[in-house]
């Protein structure tokens, strides 16, 4: 069974090597979507709290379980907090984002002056972290208990690669504990889409059962 064909009367191909950050940034953000959000809570030297939502982020593996997030820089180039608060084997915590609280995740992205606590400024109720000393957003369905185990600078591109330690998740989107079996749709998290503002729901999902090669022979007619 192909696909159903589509042929455009032609594409638009831009060369990134060609052009500047924020033209590539305004592209690849518009297409490469949606983007789950990682609301990243660290801590500093003196135990300031930082919440900061990035959505250049994603899971990567799960053998061990391996998130990678990239904090950027300051206008000024520095590097932001959360950059700063994660050292070598550092400990934080990804908070993914409900649509409920999808206000508060973006107010949270303000430009405060570093080591002001985001979570003091807009009242975000914290609780402490099971397995690490990283606090969790209290409303946040799930969250991730995160170590460090590499950085990579590339550029200015900085990413973030954690091992995910543990895992807590909002009780009622756990259907059988035993199975593992959740309710995504539960969980109502959303997705970053492209524009200054543009998010996505995750409610309105469709499912595609895969099959085996030998199911494929037997739907399409054919044999080695």
């Amino acid at each position: 069974m192909a696909p159903e064909s589509f042929t455009p009367t032609e594409f638009k191909h831009f060369d990134l090597t060609a052009l500047p950050n924020s033209a590539r940034y305004k592209l690849l953000t518009a297409t490469v979507v949606p983007r789950p959000i990682a609301w990243v809570c660290t801590l500093a030297a003196d135990g300031t709290p930082n919440l900061a939502p990035y959505s250049f982020f994603g899971l990567m593996g799960s053998d061990p379980p391996i998130v990678a997030f990239a904090p950027g820089n300051r206008a000024d180039g520095t590097p932001k907090d959360t950059a700063l608060n994660i050292p070598s084997g550092g400990e934080f915590s990804v908070n993914l984002v409900s649509a409920g609280l999808a206000q508060v995740m973006s107010d949270s992205a303000t430009d405060f002056p570093h080591g002001v606590a985001e979570t003091t400024k807009l009242e975000i109720q914290m609780e402490p972290g099971v397995k690490i000393a990283v606090p969790r957003v209290q409303a946040s369905p799930v969250t991730l208990e995160c170590l460090e185990v590499q950085t990579v600078q590339i550029g200015n591109t900085r990413i973030v690669l954690g091992r995910v330690i543990g895992l807590s998740l909002r009780a009622d989107a756990v259907l059988d504990e035993a199975q593992q079996y959740v309710d995504t749709a539960a969980l109502d998290l959303i997705g970053r889409m492209g524009g200054r503002g543009g998010y996505a729901h995750t409610r309105d999902g469709f499912e595609i059962g895969r099959m085996t090669y030998a199911q494929w022979q037997e739907r399409e007619g054919v044999e080695d």
